[in-house]
């Protein structure tokens, strides 16, 4: 096994939608923010994973490349991360029977997604594993070989997503029991949870948290016609504009507080608390923040899209370096398990 001077630290993410402000605030800035640090970093797209729900082909090849568009847009550099796609590293598949066969079935049986689609069967009166897909069932199995193929030790991943490293952890000891003295042993991978603090969730235009499963989150990459459109649509109440007003109890001033300056966080609460100012302006103003912060990152967005661009060559060289280092972990497993 080789050992890097750096702990590695993996990141997957699932292209199975638009980004929005809140993908942006609670999950990409702070994981790229990570990838600037101390660690050897690894970021991949888990196209396949999408595959459980996915049914639209050209669907699926849309999302896959504008989820790596936003992350290059939003900063990730190439040049420090690994950036690659789940698809361009078919040891990863290999891999996942190998460990299919030293994974037992009660491990899988207790793994959160598949239980929460057997109690939604139970408690409607189906068959408790009506539309459950192997896929589904198999994710666990999946995510464990893409943390374990790039020996990561690190996985930032939110508290929903615990079990799956977990998971993937008590895959490494199984493999580690049954053929550590072969030569070849797994790091045992940890997640790391952002302390609560740490991570910010946006109100949504309903006023719940910004959900693609609420339906109401704000596109990253609108043009600013659309954009000021859908503020407006955030809800307020009828204080008057003349009344003081609360901001922390509004979804509006919320959202501006994240994408802000700080002394115009400050100067707006103010005049809010003070009165004078009318919900209608202070959206106005959001509308105008979020523009200014959003507008280079969707030009640059807009660029990556496009057929031939720097996107396909960052893509490229990530998963050739992603690809030789999963089949030196294959080699080794093969001779570890007896086939080759």
């Amino acid at each position: 096994m080789i050992v890097t001077a750096r702990k590695t630290s993996l990141t997957g993410i699932k292209p199975t939608g638009e980004p929005h402000l809140g993908n942006l605030i609670g999950a990409i800035e702070p994981a790229i923010e990570m990838a600037a640090g101390d660690y050897e970093s690894l970021y991949f797209i888990a196209d396949y994973h999408a595959l459980t729900t996915a049914r639209d082909p050209e669907q699926l090849a849309h999302w896959t490349r504008s989820v790596a568009a936003t992350w290059l847009a939003a900063g990730l550099d190439p040049q420090r991360t690994v950036f690659y796609r789940q698809s361009d590293v078919p040891e990863t598949f290999e891999l996942s029977w190998v460990f299919s066969c030293i994974t037992g079935k009660g491990l899988m049986n207790r793994a959160h997604a598949y239980k929460a689609a057997r109690d939604a069967n139970v408690a409607a009166g189906d068959d408790p594993d009506a539309g459950v897909n192997m896929g589904l069932y198999n994710y666990p199995i999946l995510m464990a070989v893409d943390i374990l193929i790039m020996e990561a030790h690190l996985v930032p991943v939110g508290r929903d997503q615990q079990q799956h490293v977990e998971i993937a952890a008590d895959i490494a000891g199984s493999y580690n029991h049954l053929y550590g003295d072969r030569g070849y042993r797994f790091p045992v991978p940890e997640a790391v949870i952002p302390p609560e603090t740490t991570g910010h969730t946006l109100p949504g235009l309903d006023g719940r948290k910004m959900s693609k499963s609420y339906d109401n989150y704000i596109p990253l990459f609108l043009a600013a016609p659309k954009l000021r459109k859908l503020v407006r649509r955030i809800p307020t109440d009828s204080t008057p504009v003349e009344d003081p007003k609360d901001p922390d109890s509004s979804a509006v001033f919320q959202i501006l507080a994240q994408f802000a300056p700080d002394d115009v966080v400050a100067d707006t609460r103010a005049r809010l608390e003070a009165g004078g100012v009318g919900w209608g302006e202070l959206k106005n103003q959001l509308a105008d923040v979020l523009e200014e912060r959003l507008a280079p990152m969707r030009e640059r967005y807009e660029a990556l899209m496009e057929p031939g661009s720097e996107l396909d060559d960052a893509l490229a060289q990530g998963g050739a370096i992603a690809r030789e280092r999963a089949a030196r972990v294959l080699r080794s497993v093969r001779h570890a398990v007896g086939i080759s």
